[in-house]
C-alpha cells in the first residue's frame, strides 16, 4: 500500500465498502481489487473502456449536513455533465457500519487523470476508477 495521510480505518472502510451503480435490483456492486463481468459488459454496450466512482457526500470524511451533500452531488453531476460523460446515480456504504450511504455517481470513460482531479476537487480522499481490465481500483488521494 502507498503512503497516504489518510488514517488508517477510513481507509479500511473504504476497502470494505460496496460501490454500486444503480438503485434496483439489477445494480451492478463493485469491490475493490475484484473483477466486475457486469462492469465489463456495460464498458462494451457503452463502447467505453474505464469509468470512475466519484462522490461528493462527506469532504475528507467528515460527514456534512444533507443540504451541503445536496448541493456538492449537484455539483458533481454538473461538472460530468459538461464534460460530456454519461454517469449512473448510485451510492457507496459499507454494510453492518452506522455512516451513512453516499449518494455517488459511476462516470462512463472518464480517465484516471481526470477522475482523480474532480476527486480532488471535491476534497475526497479516496476514489475508485476502473480500467478496461473491470478491476475496480482504490485510488487514495491524500
Amino acid at each position: 500500500m502507498s503512503e497516504t495521510n489518510i488514517a488508517a480505518d477510513k481507509v479500511r472502510a473504504y476497502r470494505a465498502t460496496d460501490y454500486r451503480l444503480g438503485h434496483t435490483t439489477q445494480d451492478i456492486v463493485l469491490a475493490p481489487g475484484l473483477r466486475s463481468d457486469r462492469l465489463a459488459e456495460l464498458f462494451a454496450s457503452k463502447s467505453v473502456t474505464c469509468g470512475a466512482f466519484l462522490t461528493a457526500f462527506n469532504p475528507l470524511g467528515t460527514q456534512k449536513s444533507d443540504t451541503a451533500n445536496d448541493l456538492a452531488h449537484a455539483q458533481l453531476t454538473s461538472v460530468l455533465t459538461n464534460l460530456g460523460l454519461e454517469s449512473i446515480e448510485g451510492s457507496g456504504s459499507e454494510a453492518g457500519t452506522k455512516w451513512p450511504a453516499e449518494k455517488s455517481l459511476f462516470a462512463l470513460g472518464l480517465n484516471r487523470r481526470d477522475a482523480i482531479a474532480i476527486g480532488r476537487q471535491f476534497d475526497q480522499h479516496a476514489i475508485v476508477w476502473v480500467g478496461d481490465s473491470a478491476v475496480p481500483e482504490l485510488v487514495l488521494l491524500r
